[in-house]
């Protein structure tokens, strides 16, 4: 599969505002590759993929995210410090500020479209001030036909301009950076980042209001991938926990790595048309398919090279969170089009810092929705400012900063469709063995796989389990490929004492974060949390 090369041509976008801009319009990846160069904005790297610096921002600003409250959201969004309200009149007028920004200017417009499934698609139009922007969009997002084009009719708009500087004291900002959905007037307003993930967290914030409030479907921050005997797998997990790595495997087609929705009809369709990786630490031997995706079209964020334009994947001096994004088709082994049938294995990732979580071990109904709910890992020393040692992380839904409904809306629905489709359902964690974070190991890449390829397979049907003691999760006993003495997380700690208390710690962390959540679960979500 190759990009569509579309004629360089430009259209008016005095409809929104925006007046005598040359605006480039669906100019294709490989010219939006060289414009990038051509502008000073990036550096084709050795692999043949662009690196770009983002600037400031190197990831989400959470706390400028914001929802405009209006008729459609006022009663159904669960406002707080996560859903936080902004005024319509003041978006307006922000809007406006935005649009006579990009006035005048040199833009980039895209066509493009959210969800593989021709039921549930959302046609968005994108509006970026820089190439490289566009290119993310084209990346990301699903790309449309020549037939779809020409009857292409925009149902959102992300207007996206990383230069303009909101005045907090005038425009209702935090700060001078804002991520803004209007779901009125179906904009995405997002400004003062060039973080390219805003872009696509906010369509993504979008559909998880569209589709369980006005399509009955669930949205879900998770990864896809398919087997020869077509059933579904699903991977939900937090940032860094390994949701991109685990669902690239040679022996399943890959559906999506990040977003997607599970519908009535019982499948599940990828929301997107491309992934965006974590590449600190990258390698080629532990992870060839995201390797080999970075190449020309790719787009490499705030990675540092050597004289010859070789990748540091291991040099955080400008961030730990460096990335790429890559269209979907940079990974050979795809399911096309990105929908899967027959969901039959959930699998929620945690990278638990504290190493006392089991790598694998199965849930009941009950502890599914309690640890959905939760949305657990935890924060290593490094990571951000001031941690110096492993901090727990709760976010409920694994995605608690793109929900805008309440998490029990989404722990409902899952607990539904779970019930209905008959899945197994599994807690992994990709964390810490041996000792906490400083102390023990990361468990070994080539474990996980191997448990997961044994749920996966039904080899962890007919083991004996036991029960964990704090936590009253159950244990498998053996499983192939994996030494018995990893099973069990106990047995990897030196001192029997200390994981017990470290187990009693992240326990009790557990125990106080779902207290927010108690007056909404019933018995059952309830004894799926921790026994001690």
């Amino acid at each position: 599969m190759t990009n569509n090369t579309f004629s360089t041509k430009t259209i008016s976008l005095n409809q929104y505002g925006i007046k005598d801009a040359k605006a480039h319009y669906q100019l294709s990846s490989d010219e939006l590759h060289e414009e990038t160069i051509k502008n000073g904005q990036g550096v084709e790297t050795s692999l043949g993929a662009i690196t770009v610096n983002t600037g400031e921002f190197t990831g989400r600003s959470p706390k400028d995210r914001f929802i405009v409250k209006d008729s459609i959201t006022e009663d159904r969004v669960w406002w707080g410090d996560i859903n936080i309200p902004f005024e319509a009149a003041a978006f307006d007028k922000l809007y406006d500020k935005v649009v006579a920004y990009l006035s005048e200017k040199e833009i980039y417009v895209r066509d493009a479209y959210a969800c593989a499934d021709e039921n549930y698609k959302l046609n968005i139009r994108v509006i970026n001030e820089y190439p490289w922007s566009n290119m993310f969009a084209h990346n990301m997002f699903l790309r449309p036909t020549e037939d779809e084009l020409e009857r292409f009719e925009e149902e959102w708009l992300v207007v996206n301009a990383p230069g303009f500087m909101a005045d907090p004291a005038v425009d209702g900002t935090r700060q001078h950076n804002f991520a803004i959905l209007n779901f009125e007037k179906k904009i995405a307003l997002i400004g003062g980042t060039g973080y390219t993930g805003e872009i696509k967290k906010g369509i993504f914030s979008a559909l998880n209001f569209i589709l369980p409030v006005f399509k009955n479907t669930l949205p879900m921050h998770c990864s896809a991938n398919v087997g020869k005997d077509g059933e579904t797998a699903i991977f939900f997990g937090l940032s860094g926990t390994g949701k991109t790595t685990l669902s690239a495997d040679p022996e399943r087609k890959l559906i999506g790595d990040d977003e997607h929705g599970w519908t009535n009809e019982n499948t599940v369709f990828n929301f997107e048309g491309g992934c965006y990786a974590k590449v600190i630490d990258l390698s080629e031997e532990k992870e060839p398919d995201i390797y080999k995706a970075i190449k020309k079209g790719a787009i490499l964020e705030n990675v540092v090279l050597d004289e010859n334009k070789n990748v540091d994947f291991a040099d955080t001096t400008i961030t730990q969170n460096t990335r790429v994004s890559y269209p979907i088709y940079h990974i050979d082994n795809i399911q096309v089009p990105s929908i899967g049938k027959n969901p039959k294995n959930i699998f929620f990732l945690t990278a638990d810092a504290f190493g006392v979580l089991p790598p694998i071990s199965k849930l009941t109904p009950g502890q599914a929705a309690y640890h959905f709910i939760s949305g657990y890992t935890a924060k290593v020393a490094g990571t951000e400012a001031g941690i110096t040692e492993p901090v727990p992380s709760f976010s409920a839904c694994f995605g608690a900063p793109f929900m805008p409904l309440h998490p029990t809306k989404y722990a409902e629905m899952l607990s539904k469709k779970m019930q209905e489709a008959g899945v197994n359902v599994w807690l992994i964690n990709t964390g810490w063995t041996g000792g906490p974070y400083g102390t023990g190991s990361r468990m070994k890449l080539k474990y996980t796989r191997a448990m997961i390829s044994a749920a996966l397979q039904g080899k962890l049907n007919n083991v004996e389990f036991h029960t964990h003691p704090v936590f009253g999760l159950e244990m498998p006993k053996d499983c192939p490929n994996v030494p018995k003495e990893v099973l069990n997380p106990v047995d990897t700690w030196a001192d029997k004492a200390a994981y017990t208390a470290k187990a009693n710690v992240l326990s009790n962390s557990f125990k106080k974060n779902f207290a927010q959540f108690e007056d909404y679960a019933n018995e059952e979500i309830m004894a799926g949390g921790p026994i001690r």
